[in-house]
């Protein structure tokens, strides 16, 4: 595999992974939600550095349905992140805390928002690279060949992975978190650390999954149109 599509790899799954950790607000505690912040703010720059050669092809070729979407969900997640790591800094309390505000709930709600909505968008950009992303676990697990069974198999994970999302969206009222910040309360209910990420990974699944086959649907069709 080509050295910077492994660093690309392997940065993509630590920024998913800090992000997972980061929406664990009510699990890791101030401190370390703040730490992971920072973190992710690093991750993001990297990320960007890396990929800058995207922001060239904006401007070039064609502008296919796949390419659009591509174009606008890549620009609006990096809107949601960029607004949900600057709002971060005026209501942080334990590494900037000398930074007064006068009206914290505002930004609060902003940079919840923003999160949330980062998330999913996140979800979406996997869902947009994960051909290529599964193709990159081929080369390095070293399967080379098709398989009808485990084709199959995958297929009904998938399935499963995405009726379990959402079923747990709504026990999560995820719907709402996207319009509105309940500033008493994230949950209602006590969970584990383990039960938060399979409920937060299936949640995922719906967006990758759901991005994944509409782009291959879109591209059979155009193919057959051509």
């Amino acid at each position: 595999m080509n050295p910077n599509m492994f660093i690309k790899l392997v940065i993509d799954l630590i920024m998913t992974v800090s992000m997972l950790v980061a929406m664990a607000y009510h699990i890791t505690g101030n401190m370390i939600h703040e730490l992971v912040g920072v973190f992710l703010f690093v991750l993001f720059m990297v990320h960007n550095i890396l990929n800058r050669r995207w922001y060239k092809t904006i401007f070039r070729g064609k502008y296919k349905v796949q390419q659009i979407i591509s174009i606008a969900v890549n620009l609006l997640f990096l809107l949601t992140i960029a607004v949900a790591l600057i709002s971060s800094v005026p209501i942080s309390r334990d590494i900037f805390p000398f930074i007064p505000i006068n009206n914290d709930m505002t930004v609060r709600q902003i940079h919840v928002l923003s999160a949330y909505w980062g998330f999913i968008l996140m979800a979406v950009h996997i869902g947009i690279s994960w051909g290529r992303i599964i193709n990159a676990a081929r080369k390095m697990t070293g399967i080379i060949t098709t398989s009808r069974v485990r084709t199959i198999a995958f297929r009904f994970l998938a399935v499963l992975i995405v009726v379990y999302g959402v079923q747990i969206s709504f026990e999560r009222d995820m719907g709402s978190r996207l319009l509105i910040y309940n500033p008493f309360g994230y949950w209602g209910f006590d969970e584990t650390a383990l039960r938060f990420v399979i409920d937060y990974l299936a949640i995922m699944g719906i967006y990758i999954c759901g991005t994944h086959y509409t782009l291959k649907y879109i591209q059979k069709h155009e193919k057959a149109k051509a």
